[in-house]
């Protein structure tokens, strides 16, 4: 990383880096996800997120990682809460060597009526917890370089017992790099008291970026008494992109239909309300749970489709990505490859011509 000097106290910084391309995306089957790696690949991406779907997600990197040696890889996300740290960290050893050290481990809390009753798993508190799950993580790993003895006590979490027989062991390449998912402030703080990196909700928008993710990151940061921009960024973004209106419009239904949905996520209501529309995540929830799913669309106005996500020309699309996010995000992580390329195998090319304007934008 680039090391710069703040005019905040003087205090030494870490630039952001240039920000690269990422895919999104998983599927149901490990043959599935090999062909999903290929495109990816194909497409020029620098990497692809996987996220946790009907499937394990360290099983399905692990079919990726087999089949695009070359392609970087993440899980967006991993559910901690369900997995012993020992098992995540085991997990994340073998995926960094799997891929030359092109491996993120990426974390989250998943909402707590799927940790308690489809996993059941021990939620509560989550902020707390997965803070300590990532002190635990880092020393395993230490003890898998057999820097220490494996002797972790917290609150949630403790480890104390480490054969050599049951150890991976060392290895050249560093520490997979540990990024954890957030939407709300504290969470923020904490990831920059303790993460190398924060994935960012695909609910975002440059208001609640600023005012909530950068400006939180940044508070936990000077807190742990880390450089300021230690933290990377990987931003999402879903893209409605297409030549002609009527294909743009489509997929901004698309996407229309996808912000209600999260948006009816308790506690995502914060985004709505810092992006200028308070009490829209509050009215989503309530739409929800009494079941009249058709009406949420309809809370999703044009403009809020515009300030969550990008409709842009094929040609129009690289600026507007680096428009939106650059000096903010590490990664932008385009979120709705997928969906395309299941309605229309040939944009892999269109989206592989996206990735080489974007890296001359980048290089200029």
């Amino acid at each position: 990383m680039l090391i710069s000097m703040s005019t905040h106290e003087n205090a030494v910084t870490t630039a952001r880096p240039v920000p690269v391309l990422s895919a999104f995306g998983s599927a149901p089957s490990l043959a599935g996800a090999q062909e999903l790696s290929r495109r990816a690949a194909a497409a020029g991406f620098t990497r692809l997120w996987i996220p946790e779907s009907s499937q394990p997600v360290f099983s399905v990197c692990t079919a990726a990682a087999l089949a695009s040696p070359g392609l970087a890889l993440g899980t967006g996300v991993a559910v901690a809460f369900a997995r012993s740290p020992m098992i995540t960290a085991q997990a994340g050893w073998m995926l960094a060597q799997a891929t030359g050290g092109r491996f993120v481990l990426g974390l989250g809390t998943q909402v707590k009526a799927h940790v308690e009753r489809r996993y059941s798993a021990p939620f509560a508190p989550p902020g707390p917890r997965m803070s300590e799950y990532v002190a635990s993580l880092r020393a395993i790993f230490r003890a898998f370089r057999e820097e220490e003895r494996l002797r972790f006590e917290g609150d949630y979490y403790s480890f104390s017992l480490l054969p050599p027989t049951w150890s991976p062991g060392p290895m050249e390449l560093e520490d997979p790099p540990i990024y954890v998912a957030g939407v709300r402030p504290w969470m923020c703080r904490m990831i920059g008291q303790v993460a190398d990196g924060m994935l960012v909700h695909p609910l975002n928008s440059s208001e609640y970026l600023r005012q909530v993710v950068v400006a939180g990151v940044a508070e936990g940061e000077r807190r742990a008494a880390r450089p300021e921009g230690a933290v990377d960024l990987v931003c999402p973004v879903m893209t409605a992109v297409a030549d002609d209106e009527a294909g743009q419009a489509r997929q901004r239904d698309q996407i229309r239909a996808r912000l209600a949905f999260y948006g009816s996520t308790p506690g995502y209501g914060v985004v709505f309300d810092v992006s200028g529309w308070p009490g829209v995540g509050e009215r989503l929830n309530q739409l929800q749970r009494e079941g009249r799913l058709a009406e949420m669309a309809g809370l999703i106005t044009d403009d809020m489709v515009d300030a969550f996500a990008i409709t842009a020309t094929w040609d129009e699309l690289p600026g507007r990505l680096l428009e939106r996010f650059g000096g903010l995000a590490a990664d932008i992580t385009c979120y709705s490859v997928m969906e395309q390329w299941r309605e229309d195998p040939a944009s892999v090319e269109r989206w592989a011509d996206v990735n080489r304007r974007f890296s001359r934008l980048t290089a200029d």
